[in-house]
Parts: structure tokens; sequence; C-alpha cells
């Protein structure tokens, strides 16, 4: 939809005013739905809120004209169809904006009126930063969480319960501190937020897979809690920060610093900046200081809270329209730059992924000067028709990563051609193939491509996989430059080239000793680390280890993966029913080891490694043998904790429930699993039979 806006709302006639007002509410709604309900917002903040202040100010020279669909009693967009809805005990408002420091004197000055406040009486306030994430309202009865909705359209929300109790920063039961009430009924209103770090791997781990690239940590954070699947929100690394509360039975405070203790109190993370403020000059103090942190904070903020402390207060004051008389949003401005695109290089992973990156004229942006900007895939280049000599807008997406926005299309020129994405491969020229269904085009030239091959050798020593002390990115390329590494059993190789190595620069005895001393010790490494080490896409550390658990050899688990590559082999089927372990994951390890050059490297790898196998597991546990698949959430304990128990006392954890399972371990909302496993006859037991079934010795049938 186009972005549009008046240019002189003070001297609108009655009948253009109307118009706007339609416009503006039509604008406004399609905005919400992209912002609340589909988490992909088409405009800035800023720019949005252009628009509702367009429309607020007409409503105030027109009164009259104020629509029934008006934005300014609204809040949010509908709920979701594919959640189930739950009505707030209390509505979940919106806050309104104060954009410079007149404006906030103007929002003090309203409250001193309406209150009929002397000049000299102080109204203290609260200065917070503003979470960029999704509001979240958590309802606990007797200090238990019973429920857990968005905020919707302010009255009604989406059920995310399921989702919500894998969140860690949520505690499922109110802790009981000395001096902390627990009240019979309490609302805790808070934000779910990604940090940047987090966010940057999930994009990371989003591209490389094929995914949903998210432009922002906010978007990741909603598209993350409202999976219909509670599993794949826990593997999302969700937070949580608590700033307010709702409906309540008894209040635990007076005013909203002691509310914030008592929240800290009880279980919850409230955010450290959080300052109580006695005047304007406070507040404005506290703004500029979170402020110059914003850049160098894990998580984005887009402003500052200031909310009255006084609880009585803040009840007389009320509310107005959407939004609190008592509390308002001093919003930062935009951290935007336009600069030119110079080029678009494109960058080949470990994996043969090809990721487009733009070269840009330097510019700066937040504080800093950027000259590089991701743009993800050939898709997002085609979305936005980004081409080389373009103007570009720029923003440091979570003030971290170098993102653009948008192209000034009307500033191009003719000779301005289109962008083609490579279908072959920049460094070794083999086809770049996009498989269906995905977002990513793929090298296929394997340890071939120069680039590959080098970023596989970095993987393979690297401290998350083999971990060989002496043996980092430097001195790989350094012996790959030298002819000397070409594939990894060519590090076992290196121990011949002793009198070589003095001769290089920085090697002496004492280096070269350690170094080959630690390329010994990975003769025998686990061989978990191995499995990782090899690079195979979509098996990470967790996944290692499952696979050397399940197969115990290396030799096993390629003979297993090759013969999956038939799906319709019973090796496929037990493959595949490894928990974690799904049909994408399982392809990709099958393509791996069917590889002519995958098997000449573990072939060379297994003449120089005794990889040691995963720790024998119980075997006289009652679950020893018995094959477990675990459901909904549990409470005493994490799904990983819980699986890791099963596979200590030697049971195989499984992924989906089949005729070969023993037993079903279901947690809240447990779902299809728990009606196939009835279905099926399989014993179903709940998170305490588990945890007491997992605590007896011995066979119980002896």
């Amino acid at each position: 939809m186009q972005y549009e806006l008046p240019e002189d709302i003070d001297h609108l006639a009655e009948d253009v005013a109307a118009k706007w007002l339609e416009k503006l509410a039509s604008q406004i709604a399609y905005h919400d739905t992209l912002y609340h309900t589909q988490d992909a917002p088409e405009i800035s903040d800023q720019d949005y809120d252009q628009l509702v202040r367009a429309n607020r100010a007409i409503e105030a020279r027109f009164p009259a004209l104020i629509r029934a669909d008006s934005p300014s009693d609204r809040v949010g967009a509908s709920p979701s169809a594919g959640f189930g809805k739950i009505k707030h005990a209390q509505p979940m408002l919106s806050l309104s904006n104060v954009f410079d420091d007149e404006e906030l004197e103007e929002f003090i000055s309203r409250i001193r009126r309406f209150l009929a406040l002397s000049p000299d009486t102080v109204i203290e306030m609260t200065a917070e930063p503003k979470i960029d994430g999704l509001s979240l309202s958590l309802r606990y009865e007797k200090g238990q969480l019973v429920m857990a909705a968005t905020r919707g359209n302010g009255s009604e929300g989406e059920d995310v319960t399921a989702n919500v109790r894998t969140i860690q920063d949520i505690p499922h039961q109110l802790k009981t501190s000395e001096g902390a009430i627990i009240p019979e009924l309490i609302e805790i209103r808070g934000e779910v937020y990604m940090d940047k770090v987090d966010f940057t791997t999930l994009n990371a781990r989003q591209a490389e897979a094929g995914g949903k690239i998210f432009a922002n940590p906010r978007n990741a954070a909603a598209g993350s809690l409202r999976q219909k699947d509670p599993e794949i929100t826990a593997r999302r690394p969700l937070k949580f920060f608590a700033y307010a509360s709702g409906a309540l039975s008894l209040a635990p405070a007076s005013t909203h610093a002691e509310f914030l203790e008592w929240l800290s109190a009880v279980g919850f993370q409230v955010n450290p900046m959080s300052r109580l403020c006695q005047d304007t000059e406070a507040l404005l103090a506290t703004y500029e200081a979170i402020g110059t942190a914003r850049p160098s904070l894990s998580y984005d903020i887009d402003g500052v809270v200031y909310k009255v402390n006084d609880y009585d207060w803040q009840n007389r004051l009320g509310q107005v329209s959407r939004s609190p008389r008592w509390a308002t949003a001093h919003k930062f401005p935009a951290e935007q730059a336009e600069t030119k695109l110079i080029d678009i290089d494109i960058q080949v992973g470990r994996t043969g992924a090809l990721t487009p990156v733009a070269r840009l004229e330097p510019v700066l942006v937040g504080g800093v000067t950027v000259s590089n900007a991701t743009l993800h895939n050939e898709d997002e280049i085609r979305r936005l028709d980004a081409r080389i000599g373009d103007q570009v807008v720029l923003q440091r997406a979570g003030d971290v990563i170098p993102q653009i926005i948008a192209v000034k299309k009307d500033a191009r020129t003719e000779e301005i051609a289109e962008f083609s994405f490579p279908e072959t491969c920049p460094i070794c020229d083999h086809p770049a193939i996009r498989p269906e269904g995905e977002a990513v085009r793929r090298c296929t030239g394997g340890f071939a491509c120069e680039a590959q091959s080098l970023e596989r050798l970095k993987h393979f020593v690297s401290r998350e996989t083999l971990d060989v002390d002496g043996l980092g990115t430097k001195q790989v390329e350094l012996f790959r430059s030298i002819g000397w590494l070409n594939t990894p059993a060519d590090i076992f190789l290196l121990a011949d080239k002793r009198e070589m190595l003095m001769a290089l620069d920085g090697y002496g005895e004492t280096s070269i000793n350690n170094l080959l001393s630690a390329i010994e010790a990975v003769r025998t490494a686990p061989l978990e680390r191995l499995i990782f080490a090899l690079g195979i896409r979509q098996i990470g550390q967790a996944t290692a280890k499952l696979l050397a658990i399940h197969y115990g050899t290396l030799e096993c688990l390629q003979e297993a993966a090759i013969a999956a590559a038939d799906e319709t082999s019973p090796a496929w089927e037990e493959l595949t029913n490894i928990d974690q372990i799904g049909e994408s994951v399982a392809r990709d390890l099958s393509r791996f080891f069917i590889d002519p050059i995958s098997q000449q490297i573990v072939g060379e790898l297994l003449v120089e490694m005794k990889p040691t196998p995963p720790e024998k597991p119980a075997a006289n546990s009652p679950v020893s043998g018995k094959v477990l698949v675990f459901t909904g959430t549990l409470t005493q304990m994490s799904r990983n904790e819980a699986k890791a128990l099963a596979e200590r006392l030697g049971a195989k954890v499984s992924g989906s429930v089949s005729s070969k399972t023993d037993y079903l371990i279901a947690g809240d909302a447990a779902g299809s699993k728990a009606r196939k496993a009835a279905e099926l006859g399989i014993t179903v037991l709940d998170e305490a039979a588990w945890i007491a079934l997992a605590g007896q010795q011995g066979d119980p049938s002896n």
C-alpha cells in the first residue's frame, strides 16, 4: 500500500479532511495488520507514527469528522485466526508519544492540570527503556502461570501459553521471597524480545537452511513466539522483560518503582536501566543516557517510557482513548541514512551458500561508519529491486547489522541495469543450484571449490569442533596457500613437515611441538566432535551427538546414511525416527555420505583417526533399550534435560510416535503425538510418572 500523508493539515478544507481521515484509517489498519499479525512491517516505526499523528491532528481540527473506525480508538490488530483467543481481564493499552522536550513538558503539564497539583508539587516518574519486541500478558493464579496472551487488539489477544512456557525468563511459578506478597491473581505485562547476537545467529541459520529471513529482532521475536509448534519456539532464543501489571486481586506495591522491585523478587527479569526521576530535567537526562548507551545494548530499544510512579495518581489519571494519561513514550529519532550501492559481491560459505553483500559508499549510521550491508539472498535483491548504482536507504537492523531497507527508485537513471544473480559459483565456476522450495542458491563444487574447501578446513579445526590448539584461521590460510592443506586428513601430515615449519616466521621449537602435540591429541577426538567437524549441512553439535550415540562409529553412520538414500528403506525410517532429525536433515546427511569426494575424505580421516565413541549409557535402568518420545511442555525439567537423562539411562529418544515407541512422556499441551500414542496403545506417562520411573534403580520387573 502506498504511504501517503497530507501536506498542510492546518489549511485542509472539511471535505478534503474527511477524505484524508478515510485514507489514513485505511493505511493505519493495513500497517497494524502487517506489524501485529503478520510480523512483516513495510514501513518504519517513525513513518507509522507520522500517519497516526496526522490522523489525530485532523481529528483535533474536525471533531465532527471522527470516524467510527478511527485508529485513535484502536490498539494493535485483531488476533490471528491461527491461535485461540483470550480476552484480557484488563485492556492492554497503547502509549501516546512525545518527540521532543517541549512535548514532554506539555505531557507533565497535562498531568499537573488533571490532578490539580500546585506548581511546586513533585511528580515522581520512572524512566525505562522502551523494548522493541512483542507485548505479552501473563496470568498467574496462586503464583502459578496459567495463561499467556499477546496484546492483539488490546481487548483480545492470541493464546500462546504453550509457547511461552518454553521461555526461560518467564517463571512457571512465582518465587516466594521475604516480604514479597503473592496475590491470588495477577497479570504480568512485559515484552518478549530477541537480543542482537541471537538474532544474527538465527538469521544466519535461517539463510543457510533456506528459511525465512527476519528483517529485525522484533520480527524474529514475534515470529518465533507465534509458531504453531512450541518445539520451534523452544529452539528460538527468546527473552522477556517484565514492566507492568494488568488485573490483580491484591496490589503487591503502592508505586511503580516498588512494583519493579517486586517483579525482580518473584523471578522476573527487570530492565536494569530503569530510573526513578523527580523532575523533567532528570527524565531528559535519563533519556539522553539511555540513548547514548543504545548502540552498545544487547537488545533493541526505540525510545524511553515515562510513567507516573504513584499508583493512586495512576488510578486517578485513568486513560483517554486507547492510551493511559499517566504514561508516554519518548521515541528516538530514526537511525537511517542514504548512500550509493557501489557493487554487489557474492560470497560463498562453508556449505556452498551464495550470499550477496552490498558494497556501499561509506556513510555514518547510528554513530558507526558503514560500507557493507547484507542482502541475504537473491529473493531479497528481487524484492528490493536493488541495482548497482542505486541510491539506497540504509539502517543498522537492531543497531548492529547494516541492512538496506529501501531503494530510491525515483533517483534511478536509465543506464542502471537490473542485477542478475549468478547461476554458477563465482569462485570455482561449478553450477550454483537453488533447490525447489529454498531461498538459497548453493555451489555444487564441494571441496573442489576453493571457498568451501578453505572454510571447511577452518571449521574442521575450530574451537567448537576438534579444537586444534595453534591451528587457527591464519595458520590454516597460510598452510593452504603453501599447499600443505587441501583436505582434513592433511592436518595429520604436518608432522612430516617439521623442518619446513622451522623455516616459517613465528615458528620455533616450542610452538611446533605444541602444534604437533595438539594435532596428535585429536586423533582420538570424541566421535560427535568429528561428525560435527565434517561440516555437513544442518548437522550441528547437538545433532552430531545424537548421531554418535545412535550409531556408535563413523563407519556405521556412513553405511546407514548411504542406505538411507533410499527413502523407502529401513535405514531411512531408523534415521528419521531419531529425535530431532527430520527428513530435511536426513537428506542432507545422506547427500554428504553418498558423494564420492566426501567418501574419500572420510576414508582418509579414518586412516589417521580413531575417534572415541560416546560413553555407553546405562544398561540396567527401567528404560534401557526402550524407545521414548517426549511431547508437550515439562515443568520440573526442560525437555532437553529430560531427553539427556533418558539417553544416559540407555533409552533411545525418538522425535515421532510409531509402533516401535515404548513410552510417550506427555507434558502440558501434548497434542497430536498423545492422540497417536493412544491409538497405537502405547504407554503414556505424565511428567511425574516419568521422573519416578527415571529414578528407579535396575529393572523393576526383576
